[in-house]
């Protein structure tokens, strides 16, 4: 199995599976995209294989013909510069991400005063929403949990009562993918992040999952290297 691939396609498949309740995904010759109008998220746009100068300008009118809120993540994954047509026709980078995977079968022992509670209510919903917002800095409407939980989980973490942080774990075929783990601002450096992550590895294992993926910062890389996660890719991300 390609783990670079199986990924890639966690990931968008999570952008899509969010999106398709609210007919929101769409998908053309060379790419696909999920935009919901007037949401933050997941609003992506993404190549399904390697562009020239004639697909970026094609998807650089189709953009301005939909929205200026869209991310175009791209993953280094073809041995080429393809990324600098992209830079040559407007787009500008905005973050950066490293691609990660783990392999294993192995539990981690858990905090006993630290849990997750997968939101299944309108108002866990909303609680994880504002969570989210301010361990990260943007807005993911409480409406897309309540039209996909059934699919993704999406956790709240409790330390004893007290609600700090959130994660999401989404499976595809043999992959669980980790993603958006957020420890609110007043709540960092007491090691939650490692102990969450130690948690959501734990019900990845419990899946079966042949792969455990996740796309980190460069703030988080040294956390999930230490966890036993290799890097595989880069994913730079543009807006035009």
């Amino acid at each position: 199995m390609n783990s670079i691939k199986l990924n890639i396609e966690n990931l968008t498949s999570l952008w899509q599976t969010v999106s398709e309740p609210f007919n929101a995904h769409f998908e053309e010759k060379d790419f696909e995209y999920s935009f919901i109008g007037n949401f933050e998220w997941p609003n992506r746009l993404w190549f399904n294989k390697d562009f020239d100068e004639h697909r970026v300008s094609f998807v650089k009118d189709k953009l301005r013909s939909i929205t200026s809120n869209m991310v175009l993540p791209y993953w280094d994954i073809y041995n080429s510069d393809s990324f600098r047509l992209l830079e040559k026709n407007d787009f500008q980078l905005k973050f950066e991400q490293i691609g990660m995977s783990l392999k294993t079968d192995t539990l981690f022992t858990e905090l006993e005063d630290l849990k997750l509670v997968k939101t299944t209510t309108e108002k866990e919903f909303e609680l994880w929403s504002v969570l989210f917002k301010r361990s990260f800095g943007y807005f993911i409407n409480p409406m897309l949990l309540s039209t996909s939980y059934k699919i993704i989980n999406y956790y709240i973490v409790y330390h004893q009562n007290e609600a700090v942080g959130t994660g999401i774990l989404f499976k595809t075929d043999h992959v669980a993918g980790i993603h958006s783990v957020g420890i609110l601002p007043e709540q960092r450096r007491r090691g939650y992040a490692k102990e969450i992550m130690k948690l959501l590895i734990n019900e990845s294992i419990k899946t079966d999952s042949y792969y455990i993926t996740l796309q980190a910062s460069s703030m988080g890389k040294d956390l999930y290297l230490k966890l036993g996660f290799k890097e595989q890719f880069k994913i730079k991300n543009y807006v035009l």
